[in-house]
């Protein structure tokens, strides 16, 4: 019998730690739904978790692996997902337990070797995704390049870095982070980015959907530490992305140069490195900066957040800063104001 194991749950949950940690995993720290099997003697031997409409976090206590136990944790889940109103289902896996999946009806869109391998429950759910993206581009000859922002929110600093990029190719893509795990929901960001681009003609936008996801909410459970995860995370980007710069002719990528961000740091390392051997070139760009600052999004918040709005003039374009005078924008500004950390939020 499967049984949900609620946050209010400390044993449970506890129990559900030790058998990840004693079968060589963590728990994931983004988790919205857990369950497990227990035995005669209340112990966890089998557990599986959701975080919205991926599935992560399988275990089964090695004396018990083989008896269908996964299975049936597996069909508990996609019960929970059916009921959550999401067809479309993700899982991240290591490289071991990838056939076990597919052979339950999941389908690989990407995998880094060994290391992890993303698979949803659609056999044309890519495929679907790569023929909206063509149907929203426009046929234009010369070369295509590609930015990918979260714009949380759009800055000057943003800006820069697409009118360089536009500049220097015949069409850019701008994809803007659609999972909505920040502060400016996904529908005010790619707002802000439209308008504040309006002005440059060679652009096509795009939603990245599910299958360009955040650091945030990346899964971690069987990455020794959070290195090990930002570099799975980082490669796998480039193997999903890969296979959509190929769908539309893009050869470069455009970054901004990092300093401060250990983790944004790391992931340009690793994409200058991986995207060449996939023929994608790689251009990271200086920051703008203000008054000798990188201006970064998390600059725009920290100001919001002090009530510093005098530099915003200076940070962000006309369209952003009239959104952020207007009325429309007042919930943001105070859930900015209630959030402790504002930096990597």
């Amino acid at each position: 019998m499967v049984t949900t194991i609620y946050p209010s749950d400390r044993e449970g949950t506890d129990r559900v730690r030790a058998l990840l940690e004693k079968e060589g995993l963590r728990m994931d720290a983004n988790i919205d739904y857990t369950c497990a099997i227990f035995d005669e003697s209340h112990q966890v031997i089998a557990t599986g978790s959701c975080y919205k409409n991926t599935l992560r976090c399988f275990a089964v206590e090695s004396s018990h692996q083989g008896k269908g136990l996964l299975n049936i944790v597996l069909t508990h889940l996609m019960g929970v997902q059916q009921e959550r109103g999401n067809s479309s289902v993700f899982l991240y896996t290591k490289g071991a337990s990838a056939p076990f999946f597919s052979s339950l009806g999941f389908y690989e869109i990407a995998r880094v070797s060994d290391t992890i391998v993303f698979l949803e429950n659609r056999r044309w759910g890519f495929d679907d995704y790569l023929k909206k993206l063509k149907t929203e581009t426009k046929d234009v000859p010369g070369t295509a390049a590609a930015i990918i922002l979260n714009a949380n929110p759009f800055t000057f600093g943003h800006l820069y870095l697409v009118e360089y990029a536009a500049a220097e190719n015949d069409l850019l893509h701008v994809f803007v982070v659609s999972e909505d795990v920040s502060l400016f929901p996904y529908a005010v960001r790619d707002r802000l980015v439209r308008e504040g681009t309006a002005h440059l003609k060679n652009l096509v936008y795009h939603a990245t959907g599910p299958y360009m996801i955040s650091q945030a909410t990346f899964p971690s459970y069987f990455q020794k530490d959070e290195d090990a995860a930002i570099r799975s995370h980082a490669q796998l980007d480039i193997a999903v992305f890969s296979r959509i710069a190929q769908a539309l002719s893009i050869t470069r990528r455009y970054v901004g140069e990092e300093h401060t961000s250990h983790v944004t740091r790391l992931y340009n390392e690793i994409m200058l490195h991986d995207l060449p051997r996939a023929g994608i070139e790689c251009r990271v760009i200086p920051r703008k900066e203000s008054e000798g600052a990188p201006i970064s999004a998390s600059t725009v918040r920290r100001a919001i957040q002090s009530g510093n709005t005098d530099v915003l003039p200076a940070l962000v374009p006309p369209t952003t800063l009239a959104f952020l005078q207007s009325e429309e924008s007042a919930a943001i500004r105070r859930k900015i104001a209630e959030t402790v950390d504002v930096v990597h939020y």
